[in-house]
């Protein structure tokens, strides 16, 4: 993330396995807003950074019989809508960068919020 980047909508996303029902909606809205051209950032923090590790989206269902949380991830990165995670999170999880399911920017608070706090809106969900 570069330092004058400015981004139109952040979703930092605190929800993460323990809460299936809630999470399509935050990759629906980073979807709509990236295809309606707005640069769309998702900062991936706390219990969230699970849905990082590998296996761990793949197998997480809102509905059953329904599409995964990995699905959604990849509707919204296939509109243009960045994915990163927190650093201090994966501490947190007990992971390590080795279990994340791809490469992406980690960054810890400090060095996320000032760019973050540039954004024209930010949601926590």
């Amino acid at each position: 993330m570069a330092d004058n980047e400015t981004l139109d909508l952040v979703i930092i996303l605190i929800t993460g396995p323990e809460n299936p029902k809630r999470l399509p909606s935050a990759f629906f809205l980073a979807s709509t807003a990236a295809a309606g051209e707005q640069n769309v950032l998702m900062y991936f923090t706390g219990p969230a950074t699970e849905l990082l590790k590998k296996g761990v989206a793949e197998n997480v269902f809102p509905l059953p019989g329904g599409k995964s949380v990995a699905d959604f991830m990849k509707l919204a990165e296939d509109n243009g809508v960045r994915i990163i995670g927190c650093a201090q999170s994966l501490e947190l999880n007990h992971m390590t960068a080795a279990d994340l399911s791809r490469e992406m920017p980690l960054l810890s608070p400090s060095a996320a919020l000032p760019s973050l706090a540039t954004a024209g809106r930010v949601l926590t969900w």
